[in-house]
C-alpha cells in the first residue's frame, strides 16, 4: 500500500475556501480559531487513509472521540435522518437514551463490521480488560457512505487494528481535510470529495448569567450530489462548470464517456454524507436532535437535496454535560436501577437557541465547501478519475458574482 494515489502533483495547491476567496460571506457566526470540529473542547479526531500502489484501494477511517472520559462520562446527543439509504450502527441506544457513549468511526460500507469490532477491541484494551472478564455495556458507533467507484471494496482492507490505531492517535489538532480519513475515496457533486471541518463561536451566559462563549463543530464525510447542483453561497457553480464540462466533452469523446459512467454510477447509488456536530452548549438530547436537523440546512445550501439512494445521516452531541455511565454491572451497582436518583444538568434555555441553530447550518455548509476544495483529483479503481473541484476556476466565478 501507498502513501496516496491523489495526483496533487499536477495540480495548483488545494486550499480551504476562506484561503480560496478571502471576502466570501460564510454567515453571521465567527469561526473557532481552528475553524475545526477540534475547536469544541475535549474532542479529538484522526484520520487516516488506505491506497494501494495500483490504484485500486482508495479509502481510510475517520476516528471521534467526543470526550476524554467518555467511557465513564456519556454524553447527551440527537439523531436526524434526512434520508435513510446508510448505517450509524449505535443509533437506536441514542434515540432511546439521549446518550453517546461511544467513540465515532466513520469510514466504507464495507468497513462497518471491522470497524465496529476495531472499537470493541480498542475498548478492551483501554480499560485493562482481564481475558474473559468483559462487565461493561457499550453500542460502537459506526457511520458508513459508499466509496465503490474509486475503491475496490471487495478486498476489505480496512481491519480492526486500523481503528484501534485511529482511537489511540487521535489529536485536538485541526482536522485534516480532502482525500483523507473516511472520506479518502468519495465523491461530492461530481468533483472529488471527501472530509471537511468548520466550527462556529457563539456567544451567550451561563447558568449565572455570565457572559460565555460556546463553540459548534462540525465534520463531514460528503459522498452525494449531482453537478449542476452544486452551489457556493447561492452562486451555481455546478452549473456553470457542467456546462463548460458538456462544452469541452463534445469534442472529446473519451472524456465524454467518462463523465457519462460516472453519472450512470452516481444515478445507480447516489453516495451519501455523513454529519457529525459538536458543541460545549449544555443542550438536552431533544435539542441536540433538533441541531442535527439543522445540518439540513448547510446541506441545501450547497446543493444536497436527499436523493433516494443517499445516506444522509446527522448526530450531533453536546460536551456541557457529563452523564455517569457504567454505573451498572453484573458484579456492581452504582444506583438501584428500581429507586429513581437524580444528575445535576446545566441547560440551554430554547427560547435562546437560535444562534447555535444557524451555526450549524453554516459550520455544515463551510465543512463540504472544505471537503471539496481540499480534495485533489485521484485515479482509482479500474482507471477510474474523478477530477478536483477547480479551484482557479471557481475563484473566477465566484468573484464576478462577489462584485
Amino acid at each position: 500500500m501507498s502513501a496516496s494515489n491523489t495526483a496533487g502533483a499536477s495540480e495548483p495547491s488545494r486550499m480551504r475556501i476562506r484561503d480560496l476567496l478571502p471576502n466570501l460571506n460564510l454567515g453571521d457566526w465567527k469561526p473557532g480559531p481552528l475553524n475545526s470540529l477540534t475547536d469544541v473542547p475535549g474532542v479529538r479526531v484522526h484520520t487516516q487513509e488506505i491506497f494501494a500502489d495500483n490504484g485500486n484501494v482508495n479509502t481510510g477511517v475517520t476516528s471521534i472521540l467526543p470526550r476524554e472520559d467518555w467511557f465513564h462520562k456519556a454524553c447527551y446527543a440527537g439523531i436526524f435522518s434526512f434520508n435513510g439509504s446508510g448505517e450509524m450502527t449505535g443509533s437506536h441506544w441514542i434515540n432511546e437514551t439521549g446518550l453517546l457513549h461511544s467513540p465515532i468511526i466513520i469510514t466504507n460500507s464495507f468497513a462497518v463490521g471491522a470497524a465496529y469490532q476495531g472499537i470493541y477491541e480498542y475498548t478492551i484494551k483501554a480499560q485493562g480488560v482481564v481475558k474473559g472478564q468483559v462487565d461493561w455495556f457499550l453500542l460502537p458507533v459506526v457511520a458508513e457512505t459508499f466509496d465503490g467507484y474509486l475503491n475496490d471494496l471487495s478486498q476489505f482492507v480496512i481491519k480492526p487494528e486500523h481503528i484501534i490505531k485511529g482511537l489511540e492517535s487521535v489529536s485536538s489538532d485541526r482536522v485534516r481535510e480532502g482525500c483523507v480519513g473516511g472520506g479518502a475515496g468519495m465523491i461530492c457533486h461530481y468533483f472529488k470529495g471527501g472530509t471537511g471541518s468548520s466550527s462556529r463561536v457563539v456567544p451567550g451566559f451561563n447558568s449565572k448569567g455570565e457572559p460565555k462563549d460556546y463553540t459548534v463543530g462540525a465534520l463531514v464525510q460528503a459522498n452525494y450530489g449531482k453537478k449542476p447542483h452544486l452551489r457556493i453561497t447561492g452562486v451555481p457553480v455546478g452549473r456553470i462548470l457542467a456546462a463548460e464540462a458538456e462544452k469541452a466533452a463534445e469534442k472529446d469523446a473519451e472524456k465524454k464517456a467518462a463523465q457519462e459512467n460516472l453519472e450512470r454510477e452516481k444515478d445507480r447509488k447516489d453516495g451519501s454524507i455523513i454529519v457529525i456536530i459538536a458543541t460545549d452548549a449544555p443542550l438536552h438530547p431533544t435539542q441536540l436532535q433538533r441541531l442535527a436537523k439543522r445540518a439540513t440546512v448547510g446541506l441545501a445550501r450547497v446543493g444536497g437535496r436527499g436523493h433516494n439512494p443517499s445516506g444522509d445521516i446527522f448526530l450531533a452531541f453536546s460536551t456541557g454535560n457529563g452523564i455517569p455511565v457504567q454505573t451498572i454491572s453484573m458484579d456492581r451497582r452504582a444506583v438501584d436501577p428500581f429507586k429513581p436518583s437524580t444528575n445535576d444538568a446545566e441547560l440551554v434555555d430554547d427560547s435562546s437557541i437560535n444562534g447555535l441553530f444557524e451555526a450549524v447550518a453554516e459550520a455544515t455548509e463551510e465543512a463540504i465547501y472544505n471537503a471539496l476544495c481540499m480534495a485533489e483529483t485521484m485515479v482509482g479503481n479500474q482507471g477510474h478519475t474523478i477530477e478536483a473541484l477547480p479551484l482557479e476556476r471557481v475563484k473566477e466565478i465566484m468573484e464576478k458574482y462577489m462584485d
